[in-house]
């Protein structure tokens, strides 16, 4: 393959009812994949997935290990079919699963990581007292100006969370500063600020008890040097260590989702095509909104497998 192929994972948000029960039916590798994550943590994550309910699925401390436990089988089912990546980067969560197609870390090591990472985020705020909002086609400068003041103004943490478009910076802290913040946004010329449909602040300061157990977590995983360059968040730039790594892995949950460089190293790298591995199409989308002129396929389920192979020039699939 003449392109360089970077594989982008999926982070919270991008859950659904029934990800990765026909990837499963029709693949051994994803199959083993539920049951390896189902015996890791001692329950049936699988049947989460697969059936719900939703308000289970939802709750963070089962969202992240289901995200990463279907991105891994998606890889799997990729790598099976011969398709291989370069690059790699995933969406905060999903860094972790970048980090394991990297061979950063095992598969049974990260799933385990993840809900201990879940539980400490969804613990780190009482629940209401925090929010995030997107703003939309506002310059992520002047997002950033609308935060300081209305963190000046009400003496409480907000902070830019993901940069994730030039045309979307989502904004993270205590609810009241985020209310505020998002006044302000919209008072520069922000199009809108939508509240989401989130269970805690993430990617702020207020995270800080969460970072230091993913800290705690990570010093009993043994990691190697990744296979793959892999973009860390934190930076937008390319670790190539295991040390490298870790530091990413703790420093990106108070950290800034830096999205936009990401992709920008990835295209920097050499990268011009790009597959997301994983549930929806959120990295897809916002990949043809920071570059258009890149290729953004997705893996799913079935039939974008048979569609991203084809668009590749690939010939069938087998189980």
């Amino acid at each position: 393959m003449n392109n360089k192929l970077a594989f982008l994972f999926p982070g919270q948000g991008s859950q659904a009812i029934g990800m990765g029960r026909e990837l499963s039916e029709r693949f051994s590798v994803a199959a083993d994949t539920f049951a390896e994550a189902d015996e890791a943590l001692g329950f049936a994550l699988s049947r989460l997935c697969f059936e719900g309910p939703e308000e289970d699925l939802r709750q963070t401390e089962n969202t992240q290990p289901a995200i990463l436990t279907m991105s891994v089988g998606a890889w799997r089912v990729l790598a099976s079919q011969g398709v291989e990546p370069a690059l790699a980067a995933g969406h905060s969560l999903g860094e972790w699963s970048a980090h394991v197609a990297a061979g950063t870390l095992s598969f049974a090591d990260a799933v385990r990581a993840v809900k201990a990472r879940g539980r400490a985020m969804q613990l780190a705020v009482p629940a209401g007292q925090g929010a995030m909002a997107a703003v939309l086609s506002l310059d992520a400068e002047l997002v950033a100006e609308a935060c300081a003041e209305a963190e000046a103004e009400t003496g409480l943490t907000v902070a830019a969370a993901n940069l994730n478009s030039p045309i979307q910076t989502v904004i993270s802290g205590a609810l009241a500063a985020v209310e505020r913040a998002s006044a302000l946004a919209k008072a520069k010329g922000a199009r809108r600020a939508v509240m989401l449909p989130v269970s805690a602040p993430f990617h702020c300061a207020l995270m800080q008890p969460a970072q230091e157990e993913v800290a705690r977590v990570l010093e009993g995983i043994k990691l190697s040097d990744p296979r793959i360059p892999v973009a860390a968040n934190v930076t937008g730039g390319l670790v190539s260590t295991a040390a490298a790594a870790r530091d990413a892995l703790i420093r990106q949950v108070t950290g800034t989702v830096r999205w936009v460089d990401c992709a920008q190293a990835l295209v920097s790298a050499g990268a011009t095509v790009f597959i997301e591995v994983g549930p929806g199409k959120v990295l897809s989308n916002l990949m043809r909104q920071i570059d258009p002129a890149q290729k953004a396929l997705n893996v799913d389920d079935a039939a974008s497998l048979e569609k991203t192979l084809a668009e590749m020039g690939g010939g069938g699939v087998s189980g």
